[in-house]
Order: C-alpha cells, then structure tokens, then sequence
C-alpha cells in the first residue's frame, strides 16, 4: 500500500532514474580514465552560467568542486537543457559542461550563454534532420554530449577559435546562424 499519490511517486520516480543517469555518466566518465576538460580553476570550483533561448530557465553557478560533480546542480543543468519540444530531461554529460565552462572563462565574459540546443530526443534528432543538413543523424545531442550556444558580446568566431584551441571535444561552428556546437566527443572541427 502507497502512501503517496500517482503524480507523487511519478515525481520520485523520475527523479530517482534522472540521478540514476547522472550517477551512471559520473561513473563511466571516472571509469574510461577521462579527465576533465582543463585544470582547475582558481579556488577549485567550478561554475557556468547559461540561459535557455527557447523557454527562458537559466542555470548560474556551481556545478562541481575539485573532481566532485554536484547533483543537484546537475538536476536543474539537466532540466534547462532538456529537449523543451518533447519536455524530455536527460542527464547532461559532465565533460560537456566542463568544455563549455572552461571556454567561457576564456571569453573572459560575464554574460551567461545563451543555449540553443542541449540534450535532443531521437524524436526531435530526426525531426530537426528532416528540416536541415546540418542535423547528423548519431547526433551527441541524443547523448547528452553536445551543446549549441552562443555568448552576447562575443563573437562566435572568437568562440571557435577557444574551443578549437582547447582540443578538448568537437567544435562545429555555425556562421549563418551565429552559434557554436561543443561536444565531448573526439576531437574534430567543422
């Protein structure tokens, strides 16, 4: 017998596999060797800082301290960078977000980045892809691997050219529509 009503344990549900995944990512990423995308920054915390261009949620602050990644930041990271057309959450690769963290604190910018595209479901993978060539078909997008974003006051070329410096995933950049693409995948450049 509940005690809990459906949307309740619903509610717990999906909050338990949402720190389930993080706990699985957090592992794997400790497991393969992979180290994180730079040295440590000043005080030994890390933070970001970014704002979702599509439903307005923002996330500032810190997501990791010394080689401890903070669920509870992760939880709100994960959900504003959710797929916002299916409303879908999906834990965010950590590696991910040290990439973009470290180029930001290269930018030597305050403004938070504007997200276009964090996580995708295959759905949203496929229905994008059905509009545009620039959608890959085994997208990171799908795997909680890339994000899109840009960054008022800097140019996006500027951007590239940190990230592409960095080495530390793929670096695609978007002329036309101004954005950048970051993964944590290989290193690779287009």
């Amino acid at each position: 017998m509940s005690f809990l009503d459906s949307g309740t344990e619903s509610l717990l549900s999906r909050r338990s596999f949402l720190k389930s995944g993080l706990t699985l990512s957090m592992a794997a990423l400790i497991s393969t060797g992979v180290k994180p995308a730079l040295a440590m920054p000043s005080g030994g915390a890390y933070s970001v800082s970014f704002r979702n261009s599509h439903t307005g949620e923002s996330f500032s602050g810190v997501y990791r301290v010394g080689d401890k990644y903070l669920p509870d930041a992760f939880e709100r990271i994960n959900y504003v960078m959710r797929d916002f057309r299916q409303n879908e959450v999906f834990p965010m690769d950590p590696r991910a977000i040290d990439i973009i963290a470290a180029v930001h604190r290269y930018t030597g910018s305050t403004n938070p980045y504007s997200i276009i595209s964090g996580y995708r479901s295959p759905h949203t993978n496929a229905m994008l892809r059905s509009n545009s060539r620039g959608v890959a078909k085994r997208s990171l997008h799908m795997s909680g691997q890339a994000i899109d974003l840009r960054l008022e006051g800097i140019n996006t070329k500027h951007i590239r050219e940190i990230a592409t410096n960095l080495k530390a995933g793929g670096v695609g950049y978007y002329s036309r529509q101004q954005f950048v693409h970051m993964d944590s995948g290989t290193f690779r450049t287009w």
